[in-house]
């Protein structure tokens, strides 16, 4: 998979990275870091890949967050019917939309998103605390870099 996202940050630049970054924020299993890291060294400008997969990745929070605030009935059950939903909805039950602080989190991360629209998260709250962790990580990661 690796491989065919950095192909994809080669060939679209930084719409690629932005789609990489909007789809590995949903619930399906890909890697916003690994596209990101392809398009450093791709040789994109580090501030621009980084505004651009921030923005990729919170758009793709925010349909998590969608999903789970207007399909209420239909994402609840899935989300109690996997063991990282179930454990993103007790978080939120317990600590609130703190809980929200690990949705960067790999695997836990994608059902918190969904949870707190479940939830009925205040949206402000939710872009605050995901785009400012979405941004985060991917300057933690371009220092690694």
């Amino acid at each position: 998979m690796s491989v065919e996202l950095a192909e994809w940050v080669q060939a679209y630049g930084l719409w690629g990275l932005t789609g990489a970054a909007f789809v590995g924020a949903t619930l399906v299993p890909i890697s916003s870091e690994v596209a990101f890291v392809a398009a450093l060294k791709l040789g994109l400008d580090p501030v621009t890949a980084l505004v651009w997969a921030s923005v990729g990745n919170t758009a793709g929070c925010l349909v998590n967050y969608g999903l789970g605030r207007w399909s209420r009935d239909a994402f609840g059950d899935r989300l109690s019917s996997s063991r990282a939903g179930r454990t993103a909805v007790r978080w939120l039950e317990r600590w609130g939309a703190s809980a929200l602080l690990l949705s960067w989190a790999p695997i836990i991360g994608d059902p918190l998103t969904v949870a707190a629209g479940v939830a009925r998260v205040r949206l402000g709250l939710f872009v605050t605390l995901v785009a400012s962790l979405r941004v985060g990580r991917y300057a933690l990661l371009l220092w690694a870099v």
